[in-house]
C-alpha cells in the first residue's frame, strides 16, 4: 500500500489536479482535514472508502491510521489543503511513516499563494520591479521561526511577502515592514481564497490594518505586500521580445 499525500487546493473543489482526483478515487482510505478541505471534494472517493477527519486528531492518531491501512494492505489518501510543500505539516508524518517503513508518495496542489495572485489578477513576479517572492510567517502562538527569519530580517530584501497565517497579528506585520517598505507600499489581503465567500481587501501598510480589523478577519486569508501589486509602469519580458534570438536553444 501508498499513503497518498494530496494538495486539495486552496478551497475550491474544483482546483484538485486532475491526478489528485484520480487518486483520491482509487483510495479506500481517506484522511482529511475537514476544517479546510471542502467536502464536496469527499464525492471523488469510493463509494464504500473509510473517510476519517483529522482536524481533531492528533500526530500520533494520523499516523495510526495510516498503520492500520498499511496493515490492510490498503491505499490512503491523505488529503492537505493547498500544496503539501508549504505549511502543511507533512515532514513530521513523512518521519513517522519513514520509521515504521510505510511507503508515500506526493501529489502537489495549487498552493494558497497561488489562488491569492489570480484572484488579485496580479502576477507575483513583474520585471524590473520584482523578481523574489518570500513565502513565510510569524512567529506567535505557534512553532518558533528560526534565526534570521523574523520579518524585520526579511523585510530588508524588499521582495514581495506572502504572510500566511498572519492576519491575527496584521498590527505586528505592519510595525516591522513600516521601516523597509515604507507607509505607501502596496498590500492586499486574500480570504478564503477561490471560494464563494473570497474577500480581498487593498491598501497600504499605513491602512491595511484597520481593514483587516474591521472585516474581522483572523485566519485562511493571505497577506501580500511588496511594490509589484502595484506596478503599472515596468519594461516587457524579455521572453517575447522581439530582439530575442528565438534560434538559440
Amino acid at each position: 500500500m501508498t499513503v497518498y499525500f494530496i494538495g486539495a487546493g486552496p478551497g475550491a473543489a474544483d482546483l484538485i489536479t486532475v491526478r489528485g482526483a484520480r487518486t483520491l478515487a482509487a483510495a479506500p482510505v481517506c484522511l482529511y482535514a475537514g476544517s479546510l478541505v471542502p467536502r464536496e471534494l469527499l464525492a471523488e472517493c469510493p463509494v464504500d472508502a473509510r473517510l476519517v477527519d483529522t482536524s481533531q486528531l492528533n500526530l500520533d492518531e494520523i499516523v495510526a491510521e495510516c498503520v492500520r491501512a498499511h496493515e490492510a494492505g490498503l491505499d490512503v489518501a491523505r488529503l492537505h489543503s493547498g500544496d503539501p510543500s508549504i505549511f502543511s505539516a507533512v515532514a513530521e508524518q513523512m518521519r513517522r511513516l519513514d520509521a515504521a517503513g510505510i511507503p508515500y508518495e506526493v501529489v502537489p496542489g495549487v498552493p494558497a499563494f497561488a489562488a491569492a495572485a489570480a484572484a488579485l489578477k496580479r502576477e507575483l513576479t513583474v520585471p524590473t520591479v520584482g523578481q523574489t517572492v518570500i513565502l513565510t510567517r510569524i512567529a506567535q502562538q505557534a512553532t518558533p521561526m528560526p534565526p534570521g527569519e523574523d520579518l524585520a530580517t526579511l523585510g530588508r530584501s524588499g521582495a514581495l511577502l506572502v504572510l500566511h497565517l498572519a492576519t491575527r497579528y496584521v498590527d505586528r506585520v505592519v510595525d516591522e515592514l513600516l521601516p523597509h517598505y515604507g507607509a505607501e507600499c502596496p498590500v492586499a489581503v486574500v480570504a478564503m481564497a477561490s471560494r464563494p465567500d473570497e474577500l480581498i481587501l487593498r491598501g497600504t501598510l499605513a491602512d491595511i490594518a484597520g481593514q483587516v480589523k474591521g472585516a474581522g478577519l483572523v485566519r485562511t486569508a493571505v497577506i501580500v505586500v511588496g511594490r509589484t501589486l502595484g506596478a503599472q509602469q515596468f519594461r516587457d519580458s524579455h521572453l517575447y521580445s522581439p530582439e530575442r534570438d528565438r534560434h538559440v536553444c
